[in-house]
């Protein structure tokens, strides 16, 4: 079994450096990753990578100095997976 077998896990700046390299691992480990990245084109990008190696992704734009986003994003977030979070 994989250690995030079942996790679902949100990852700012995943669309490029040591975030696409965490959002990579964590999907390699059974993660559900929503890919962040204010760059639509290398969120995709990180999301198509994790998919061609068997693994789930999602892109959710957002910019993270902006908290509005940020609040849209997570509650984006909930509402794909259904899951409940004590913000």
């Amino acid at each position: 079994m994989l250690r995030l077998d079942g996790k679902v896990a949100l990852i700012t700046g995943a669309g490029s450096g040591i975030g696409r390299r965490t959002a990579i691992l964590f999907a390699n480990e059974g993660a559900t990753v929503v890919v962040n990245d204010i760059s639509q084109e290398n969120g995709v990008q990180t999301v198509d990578e994790i998919r061609a190696s068997g693994g789930q992704a999602y892109y959710i734009k957002a910019d993270v100095t902006q908290q509005a986003e940020v609040k849209t994003m997570v509650q984006q977030t909930i509402n794909l997976f259904e899951r409940f979070a004590d913000l």
